[in-house]
């Protein structure tokens, strides 16, 4: 898919590629909402569209926002965009599919990421945001409503099955793959082997996709 890219702008990549095949298994048409959660290019939220369903896409970074707008109108998609934090656009909506492809670098200074390093920085163990997905993104749903999210197995992909089906939802990791470390997690190697994360000398992670179904 051509896509405009700006500097500062998270690139697709393979945890991307991940989340738009599973959302392709979904069924989805006219009558479907779904929901984007840091859409970055808008790739994901394309996807979407591109099955006809109303699609809203959300990133709190106003260069992503304007980067979507501008693919969007690029393959003359109708995309909702809202710029803001995570759920916070959207309160009180629902909708039949949430797709999320959130920060979850672990990364080695507490506290809030700024600039580019909003798209992977993720607090100590990379579940700043993940977690908030966990709390925020249940209530969103409508019945039998789901939830696509992908993560590196270096975030906690258990805590995010746990905390998911404590919120109500059908949990299962529905595809996993092993990726070679890009330049981010290679520049922090040493603190995952510090941190037991990965073994030393290995420079792979296994990304996964969490699928979430509301069941009450």
């Amino acid at each position: 898919m051509l896509l405009i890219r700006p500097p500062g702008v998270y690139p697709p990549q393979g945890d991307t590629d991940l989340l738009v095949r599973c959302l392709r298994g979904e069924r989805l048409d006219a009558a479907s909402r779904v929901l984007d959660l840091g859409t970055g290019t808008g790739v994901v939220a394309l996807a979407a569209a591109r099955t006809g369903a109303r699609v809203t896409a959300v990133d709190l970074s106003a260069r992503a926002v304007l980067t979507a707008w501008v693919n969007t109108r690029l393959h003359r998609s109708r995309v909702e965009l809202c710029r803001g934090d995570l759920t916070g656009p959207v309160s009180g909506r629902h909708f039949d599919l949430v797709t999320a492809n959130p920060p979850y670098v672990p990364a080695e200074e507490p506290g809030r990421p700024h600039g580019a390093a909003l798209a992977w920085d993720a607090g100590p163990d990379g579940r700043l945001v993940l977690d908030r997905i966990c709390r925020e993104v249940p209530g969103l749903l409508t019945a039998r409503g789901v939830l696509l999210l992908v993560q590196s197995s270096l975030a906690g992909v258990p805590q995010t099955l746990a905390a998911l089906r404590d919120a109500g939802l059908r949990v299962a990791v529905v595809t996993r793959s092993r990726q070679v470390f890009g330049p981010v997690m290679t520049a922090r190697a040493g603190l995952f082997e510090r941190l037991g994360l990965i073994g030393a000398g290995v420079r792979e992670e296994e990304l996964v996709v969490v699928r979430g179904v509301r069941s009450r």
